[in-house]
């Protein structure tokens, strides 16, 4: 099960779902029967009288999903290096040998065709850390059992595609066109929450292509209030036409439960995933080799630009196809391929859905003026190969590490607006801090502690390179960008900040 809180996202293990039109009739149906009939059930717009014949009609077609699983675990000796460290059962060594237990794991599916594909999630089919999935078993409404085999899984979007095998049909339902969906249209979720079997929830959409933090191509939700739990995950959300629009994921919640937040997985995206696995083509998505943040308040404030509206870009891969198109770091997106870059349409979104190799123009933000830019979009790595490459070095600790500490009163005005105290940094301390001997900029000396720039996390021994995409050799030149800011209204300042040992990052500070 996947949590969303404090703007981070959980797993529904015991699951959720969405997904696209297919042009395949409506309802959980056999093979033969009437498309018309789901249309009569409930009408298009106002409330209805009840859900139970669109339940009736689709319920047959979820699924419960469970898995058998084989753990991994370090079993220890308590008497290790002691003389009774044989009555364990063990000898020599620290103590365990790897030992292996049995656990499973339960959410939810739907069935999509007559011959037995099942859609879920990704996560409610996968092992996680040392174990080792078994066997999967698709259980009916009807109580009876499938075997079922893992026909293809994308770990990036979450989803995954089983199938399970008989002679006679299964009952099924479609995907249907999530982007036609709008805030405070009725939807229904049908899964298996807390292995408690086939458990009907409505509401309404809530939000439409809702960003919950957590950042990637995929942080792109429906929400809505329909109570989502435990078990729901990989179960379909059904409009009223009895089409799947969703697919549940995701919950925002402090307690574990639901609170009337949940996020599915929209059928545009979905579908064509699915179709994807379904015939075995591998899943291309573009990339173009940036690091990027949203433009905040203080980040838009700094910039003297519109919040909201475009994606920061913190750095850029070499030779990626950012860098060969002439995107920088400080550079804002604020479209590509002609789409407007905002938070229901992130640049990463976008981006995975243009084909590689297509080139595209780029128009950003640099210092203030519109730049244009063409881009030939690359493919983007494995999730393995992605971590791998956006892995910081961790800072060197050293014994005469420096601690943080109040600024002094040397560089008041600095320290007035921004809560700092810094030094020109000298070749001597580049060569302490681990920079090159001709790095430029300001060496923080020290940080208050009730300052934006302690809760951002600055201390003692960062180095100031630029100040509002400004060189900052001396206090003199930061005091300037300072004054120049206030001057323009602005309430916070960009500055780039190289930490020992880590790439160089853009920080907004708010001027106090």
């Amino acid at each position: 099960m996947r949590y969303a809180y404090s703007l981070t996202t959980a797993l529904l293990l015991g699951g959720a779902a969405v997904s696209l039109a297919t042009g395949y009739p409506a309802g959980a149906q056999i093979a033969q029967n009437d498309d018309a009939t789901m249309s009569r059930v409930v009408p298009r717009s106002g409330a209805p009288a009840s859900f139970a014949d669109l339940t009736e009609q689709l319920a047959p077609a979820v699924v419960n999903i469970s898995t058998r699983q084989r753990i991994e675990v370090q079993e220890q000796n308590p008497f290790a290096g002691t003389p009774f460290e044989g009555m364990f059962g063990r000898r020599g060594g620290g103590g365990g040998q790897p030992q292996t237990r049995e656990a499973q794991s339960l959410g939810s599916g739907f069935i999509i065709s007559e011959d037995g594909y099942v859609v879920t999630n990704n996560h409610v089919v996968t092992a996680q850390g040392r174990a080792t999935i078994e066997e999967i078993t698709v259980t009916l409404p009807d109580g009876r059992e499938y075997e079922a085999e893992l026909v293809g899984a994308d770990p990036e979007s979450d989803l995954a595609v089983l199938k399970v095998n008989r002679d006679d049909p299964f009952p099924f339902v479609n995907f249907g066109d999530s982007r036609q969906a709008r805030v405070g249209d009725w939807v229904i979720a049908i899964g298996n929450p807390f292995g408690l079997g086939g458990t009907v929830t409505s509401g309404i959409i809530s939000s439409v292509y809702r960003a919950t933090g957590g950042g990637g191509a995929y942080d792109r939700y429906l929400q809505t209030d329909a109570a989502i739990n435990r078990g729901n995950s990989g179960g379909p959300m059904f409009d009223m036409q009895g089409n799947v629009i969703g697919i549940n994921n995701a919950i925002f919640s402090p307690t574990g439960g639901s609170v009337g937040i949940g996020f599915a997985i929209p059928a545009e995206t979905a579908a064509p995933i699915v179709r994807q696995l379904i015939s075995g083509e591998e899943i291309e998505r573009g990339y173009l080799g940036i690091q990027i943040q949203a433009v905040d308040d203080d980040l838009a404030s700094s910039l003297g630009i519109r919040r909201n509206r475009g994606e920061f870009v913190q750095s850029v891969v070499p030779g990626g196809a950012a860098a060969e198109a002439g995107l920088r770091a400080g550079d804002v997106v604020v479209e590509i391929d002609g789409k407007e870059i905002t938070p229901e349409q992130t640049l990463s979104f976008v981006v995975s859905n243009i084909e590689p190799g297509s080139r595209v123009p780029i128009i950003a933000i640099r210092n203030g003026e519109r730049v244009r830019l063409t881009a030939r979009i690359a493919q983007r790595p494995s999730a393995e190969e992605l971590a791998q490459q956006n892995q910081f070095m961790a800072p060197e600790e050293s014994g005469d590490s420096l601690e943080q500490s109040e600024p002094s009163g040397e560089d008041s005005s600095i320290g007035e607006a921004l809560g700092l105290s810094t030094t020109p940094l000298t070749p001597q301390i580049a060569r302490q801090l681990g920079v090159s001997d001709d790095t430029g900029g300001l060496v923080v000396a020290g940080v208050a502690r009730s300052s934006d720039a302690a809760a951002k996390g600055l201390r003692r021994g960062d180095i100031i390179l630029s100040a509002n995409y400004r060189a900052v050799n001396s206090n003199s030149d930061l005091e300037a960008v300072i004054r120049m800011a206030q001057d323009e209204g602005r309430e916070a300042v960009l500055v780039r900040v190289q930490r020992r040992g880590q790439q160089a990052v853009y920080i907004p500070l708010r001027i106090r």
